[in-house]
């Protein structure tokens, strides 16, 4: 059966259009089930009815004529109840529904499953036979498997438009593909669907007939791509040079002391260009995808962009000519920097990429640029989109294929309405955070290059309530020296001074692991990581201390934070350190006081020993991002269970509010980092509850600093009573934006389509 089962699915594969796959897939199960007839009814929601699309046994003429209500028959039954039914005598059942005309009154047996995508109901898959016959459990099995293959290939049908299960007269329905949230806003306009340059995962392994031609060749190659990096950066000569400072990170890696030594020295010990840049390429990308910070993990996109682009000059490919309409939608399986330096910036509207997530440095290039950007939509079919018409919906991770009319006035006036808004929120950027009712709330940014650090002063940031300091670790080939780590953190803690920086400690390990430190984990996301590492490697986590409080010296707006705490006695040994690298800065007569230090509560460990810690150290702030995976055991950079990821879960929300009351408890401040603080809405609940800062992403701050003074505490702390009673995290989002939209902040909620859950 398996073997059937794979050769069904490569022909499904194979097929050139739905209707072809639809044949397919009767014919063959009908053949290996041994069974007289094998029928696909798709169901349209819109008009609630199933349609006979495709059958082998019956006659053929009934094709794409029958149809049935949405709980009609026995097919109607198996989609209401989204599980299978299995029958050995078919027109017993009190549901059976005899379809004239077609011979189906001569059938006992019937086998039905639902095609299922996501959640949505397409269809239903039945066989039948003649004789009386209950199908055993492999068969049973092995048609719930050939629905779910056929539930993809339906699906993306849906998305390029060839599915054709529409009434006369009616506009083929739109589709979605959910994703992550890349860069806010919305966008409409034409996809290009943009691929890698070339392809490493082929190049086979070849010993090299003359090693001096291939040195020759792999540096002509090298020099070529540095000179495609400059130009690229060229291009984007509208962003600030230290937005374009990312394209620096690439130049790095193709150094001669970086990638490129590594590839030269494989070609030395024998092996030609291509294959020694495919084995470096491999290497360096599966140290980053072994990480957990999202990220870094994100960097393996950046080694393996570079590697297709060195490779395809090694292979002298010509370089394919596109065309780019007025309002472009760029499409492409995994979206890099150097792609966007291709594209007319005065063309490009809107990012969506297959992989990646929010983290990447695409993401971070497009929230600068201001472009909406949906990453990880993973079941959007993107070879196959090319010309057509897509809504970009960044603010909640949608992307929208063949949009209704009514769907296209809907969001052309949300990209309206958002472009007048964001011009008003410019005049918010000096004021202070303050309610009507006078209650002043500090806004704080996240960072970690220096492209976020000019951002957030034009935002009119307070302070940087997380920067990360990984980063400098990530692009050199050994831990980077004391005075290079000075440097680093002094650019970051002058250029916001008078107001506070965050520094959060090194958080390296099993999931994290440099390629100069390596680590192997079964499970990096419960292994060596944070804290316990650096405590494990004082040597690491002193040298890095002492720098950050050098950096800090006359400037005295230095704050440290520890990652990923789970116990006192890691906090206690982490104080020792610090105080031990106090003293020996003193010692070398450099006159620096001692900064405020804080733990991060990002894992539900910590949230039973706030007290604890709040008695050890001077402030504490959460790590919303991690503190809700953790609590819910859900990856949010994963698309396949994005929708379970939920910061207004209950139980998040209940961990939230027991931190800072017992923080408060004992006299010290408590702060949030990450995107909830971003999120207008649940900042109102924040602020209700009662933190003593938000700190978010430097493109949400000034929609933050404008609902809050819009919304006195008062009204805010009723909210938060009223939500705290509820179960459901979609009623509390509900709940939420209703209050919003009574306060006329309407403009914050952002503009879901109608059609669409919460």
């Amino acid at each position: 059966m398996l073997t059937t089962l794979r050769k069904i699915v490569q022909d499904v594969g194979a097929a050139r259009d739905l209707q072809t796959a639809l044949d397919v897939i009767v014919r063959s199960v009908r053949v290996a089930m041994q069974t007289e007839v094998c029928s696909v009814y798709l169901y349209d929601e819109e008009i609630s009815r199933y349609t006979l699309m495709a059958n082998e046994g019956f006659k053929r003429e009934a094709v794409g004529k029958v149809t049935l209500g949405r709980s009609e028959g026995l097919v109607g039954q198996v989609g209401l109840r989204e599980e299978p039914i299995n029958l050995d005598d078919a027109p017993s059942h009190p549901k059976y529904s005899h379809i004239k005309g077609i011979g189906e009154e001569d059938y006992k047996s019937f086998l039905g499953v639902p095609i299922i995508h996501h959640r949505n109901l397409l269809g239903v898959l039945v066989v039948q036979h003649k004789a009386q016959r209950c199908y055993d459990e492999g068969e049973e099995s092995f048609l719930v498997t050939m629905s779910a293959q056929l539930a993809g290939v339906i699906a993306h049908a849906e998305a390029t438009g060839s599915l054709h299960v529409v009434p006369a007269g009616k506009q083929k329905k739109s589709v979605r593909f959910n994703g992550v949230a890349g860069a806010p806003g919305v966008a409409i306009g034409v996809a290009v669907v943009l691929a890698p340059p070339a392809d490493l995962s082929v190049v086979p392994e070849k010993k090299a007939d003359d090693i001096e031609a291939e040195l020759t060749l792999f540096n002509r190659a090298l020099e070529a791509v540095r000179k495609d990096m400059r130009a690229t950066a060229e291009k984007l000569s509208d962003l600030r040079p230290e937005e374009q400072a990312l394209f620096d990170v690439y130049l790095r890696m193709l150094d001669d002391k970086a990638l490129g030594a590594e590839v030269c020295k494989l070609i030395k010990a024998g092996s030609w260009a291509q294959g020694a840049l495919r084995q470096v390429v491999d290497e360096h990308v599966r140290h980053f995808e072994m990480m957990d910070d999202p990220y870094l993990q994100e960097r393996a996109v950046d080694v393996r962009d570079l590697g297709r682009r060195v490779l395809s000059y090694l292979q002298e490919e010509e370089q394919v000519s596109i065309t780019y309409p007025g309002k472009c939608v760029v499409v492409s399986e995994e979206l890099t920097p150097a792609m966007l330096g291709e594209v007319p910036r005065e063309s490009l509207v809107g990012l969506v990429s297959v992989l990646g997530s929010g983290n990447s440095h695409v993401a971070i290039l497009a929230r600068a640029m201001g472009i909406p950007t949906v990453m990880g939509a993973v079941d959007l079919p993107y070879d196959r989109m090319a010309g057509r018409e897509l809504i970009v919906d960044g603010n909640l991770g949608r992307v929208y294929s063949s949009p209704s009319v009514e769907m296209l006035r809907h969001y052309q006036k949300v990209v309206d309405e958002e472009e007048q808004f964001s011009k008003g929120l410019e005049a918010l950027k000096d004021k202070q955070c303050v309610t009507p009712d006078n209650y002043r709330i500090p806004l704080w940014v996240n960072t970690g290059l220096m492209t976020d650090t000019v951002r957030s002063l034009d935002h009119g940031a307070e302070g940087v309530g997380l920067y990360r300091t990984e980063v400098p670790f990530m692009i050199r080939e050994r831990f980077p020296s004391e005075q290079a780590q000075e440097k680093i953190y002094r650019e970051q803690l002058a250029a916001f001074a008078p107001r506070p920086v965050t520094m959060r400690s090194l958080d390296i390990g099993g999931d994290k692991s440099l390629s100069y430190f390596p680590i192997r984990e079964d499970n990096p996301f419960l292994g060596w990581r944070g804290i316990r590492v650096t405590l494990d490697h004082p040597e690491i986590f002193l040298v890095q201390i002492r720098a950050m409080l050098k950096a800090s010296v006359g400037l005295d707006n230095l704050r440290i934070m520890l990652p990923m705490v789970t116990g006192v006695s890691e906090v206690e040994e982490a104080l020792h350190l610090v105080h031990r690298a106090h003293h020996e800065v003193q010692s070398e007569g450099l006159d620096v006081l001692l900064p405020p230090i804080g733990v991060m509560i990002e894992v539900p460990a910590a949230v039973y020993q706030v007290r604890d810690f709040s008695r050890r150290v001077d402030f504490l702030s959460v790590g919303s991002n991690d503190l809700t995976q953790y609590i819910l055991a859900v990856d949010r950079n994963n698309p396949r269970v994005a929708d379970l990821y939920h910061s207004l879960h209950p139980a998040v929300l209940q961990a939230l509010q027991k931190i800072v009351h017992d923080a408060h408890q004992e006299g010290k401040p408590v702060g949030i980092c990450g995107e909830m603080a971003g999120d207008p809405a649940a900042a109102v609940l924040l602020m209700a509850m009662g933190y003593d800062v938000l700190s978010m992403n430097a493109t949400q701050l000034l929609k933050v600093k404008w609902t809050l003074r819009s919304m006195e505490r008062s009204q805010a702390k009723a909210i938060l009573d009223d939500v705290m009673t509820m179960d459901n995290p979609r009623i509390i989002r509900s709940t939420l934006e209703l209050a919003l939209r009574k306060q006329g902040l309407d403009q914050v909620i952002g503009g879901r389509w109608q059609g669409d859950p919460a």
